[in-house]
């Protein structure tokens, strides 16, 4: 089951701030004066109005929200705004992320979106060929994904021989050996890692030459983008689903913060920190 912790923030937010608002405009010195009068005579409160105060007790209710809303309300702007954690679950994206990679995505990037209804309220970059990105599975938009961009709107696209050809142009690859990996991603060992270069990003990939390329040829339609994994051979992606609606980008992936496979039960501290290229 997939928890909306996006609609549970903001719900939580809204909630908690209305409590606090309707309290103190309306419920709190009503409440007040309530309390006062049915504890003491009116001789009474004149003379102790001090006590009067330190008997009177906001509702539980009241407590909690006026405690929880700030908090809430500072993780809903960071989370929906400035930056989002989010975990690596597959290899798709090996070696460039591996499992038990935990990732800070900037979702300042692409353009300011409201949670939730994901519309775009201010515009500012456009994804480039190169970027790692998350986004919303058009397939099932409550699922994230990961990927790398490489086709942008109008490119003409062809994926042949495990080699990609954009508006006519070879995306050069440079054969850096056989990869190794540990954990759950030595499953890739003795996959052929090389260098690609999207035009002036250059960044690591890995080939399985024992399993057949999808070759197709595609157009990217205005305001898509074409995506594919960096363990080109092991993952889900445009040549299987299609194009990445403008609309589903959540932003761009930018650090590892930390990297624990939970699996595994292993920390990688040598990752914390690394820069997503």
């Amino acid at each position: 089951m997939n928890v909306n912790l996006e609609l549970i923030l903001v719900i939580g937010t809204l909630i908690t701030g209305i409590v606090v608002l309707l309290n103190k405009l309306v419920f709190a010195e009503k409440r007040r004066k309530r309390i006062m009068n049915e504890t003491y005579d009116a001789k009474y409160i004149e003379g102790n109005s001090s006590k009067a105060q330190c008997e009177y007790k906001e509702p539980w209710y009241v407590d909690y929200s006026r405690s929880f809303f700030p908090v809430l309300l500072i993780v809903l702007i960071l989370r929906s705004f400035i930056a989002e954690p989010f975990r690596i679950p597959s290899g798709s994206m090996m070696p460039t992320l591996l499992h038990g990679d935990f990732i800070l995505v900037n979702k300042f990037t692409y353009g300011l979106r409201l949670p939730v209804l994901h519309n775009k309220v201010w515009a500012n970059n456009l994804p480039e060929r190169g970027d790692v990105v998350v986004f919303r599975y058009p397939k099932n938009p409550s699922l994230d994904y990961i990927k790398r961009v490489i086709g942008l709107p109008g490119d003409r696209l062809e994926y042949r021989d495990k080699t990609i050809y954009v508006n006519g142009e070879t995306m050069k690859q440079v054969d850096l050996g056989s990869y190794i990996g540990k954990g759950r991603d030595s499953v890739m060992s003795g996959s052929n890692k090389r260098q690609e270069s999207l035009n002036s990003v250059d960044h690591e990939m890995l080939i399985n030459d024992r399993r057949l390329s999808i070759d197709s040829s595609w157009t990217v339609p205005d305001d898509h983008y074409f995506v594919m994994g960096d363990n080109r051979d092991n993952s889900n992606d445009s040549r299987v689903w299609g194009m990445v609606p403008d609309q589903n980008l959540v932003g761009r992936a930018f650090m590892i913060w930390m990297n624990w496979d939970i699996a595994e039960g292993q920390f990688d501290f040598r990752r914390i920190g690394k820069k997503i290229e």
